[in-house]
């Protein structure tokens, strides 16, 4: 039933993408509406399908690549179907769906059978530390998707070339109020996420803290959003170059999920 509900949250998330990114040629509102009523039953389904996981392995399904990989893009639409909803700018959605379907897609190719949970995971701290560590990435990447289409935008402006596409986009006030918004949300949550790992490093293996790869790609991952949150509140840097420094630090954070999993070996390795 697991795998059943996961590949009907493919299927949805595959024709979600297909009707976004039909946004970009030609927006009508029933396509928009069409767009993101598949989204949200791709949402529910994925809903369901990680409620199935957890019953079936008894704890919180976020242990290995092919969990991690589909709770991020849960929380990745959950994050963007919240700013949809607030902003209504669901052509936002023909940048985010895309990445999150990539994701999903990513999860499904990867070994999906349930494991033993490893000893050291046997913590209340997992709720804690995990799901405040996927916020704050599933509000990076909308971050960073907002970044991108910023920079689309004051391109456009630059070059006066107001075209098709320069209307269907937000406009820059708009696009840097979300990205402040994501930075407001997402950096306290991996400041939490941090300092909970930091407390259930100490309980699991006797230190708060071993420069571990992921701890020491983490922390560098924080510094890039604590210099974009320093600038904002105190200069109220924005414009390019905030959003060039939100895109490096969304890719840093990439890696940091995704990357040192894979490429560099430390005691927060997926099997």
């Amino acid at each position: 039933m697991t795998q059943i509900s996961f590949y009907l949250t493919l299927a949805l998330y595959g024709v979600a993408t297909l009707l976004y990114l039909a946004c970009l040629l030609k927006t009508t509102p029933c396509l928009a509406t069409a767009a993101q009523r598949v989204l949200v039953g791709g949402f529910l389904m994925h809903c369901l399908a990680v409620i199935h996981r957890f019953i079936a392995a008894g704890y919180l399904p976020i242990t290995n690549m092919h969990e991690s990989l589909s709770f991020f893009a849960l929380t990745i639409v959950g994050v963007y179907l919240f700013f949809e909803s607030r902003y209504k700018v669901g052509i936002l959605g023909s940048f985010i769906v895309p990445f999150a379907l990539l994701i999903s897609i990513g999860a499904g190719i990867v070994p999906m059978e349930i494991k033993p949970l490893n000893p050291a995971l046997r913590s209340a701290w997992i709720y804690s530390h995990t799901i405040m560590a996927f916020g704050a990435y599933a509000f990076f990447t909308i971050s960073g998707g907002v970044a991108t289409i910023y920079l689309i935008q004051s391109h456009f402006l630059k070059k006066k070339q107001l075209g098709p596409l320069f209307v269907k986009l937000p406009s820059l006030d708009i696009l840097d109020d979300i990205g402040y918004r994501c930075l407001a949300f997402g950096f306290p949550m991996l400041t939490i996420a941090i300092i909970t790992g930091a407390i259930w490093a100490s309980r699991a293996w006797g230190s708060y803290w071993s420069w571990d790869p992921k701890e020491t790609w983490s922390l560098i991952t924080w510094f890039i959003y604590a210099a974009l949150l320093h600038g904002r509140l105190t200069t109220g840097w924005r414009g390019r170059r905030a959003a060039i420094l939100t895109i490096c630090g969304f890719l840093f954070m990439l890696f940091t999920f995704i990357g040192v999993n894979l490429w560099i070996p430390g005691l927060h390795s997926y099997t």
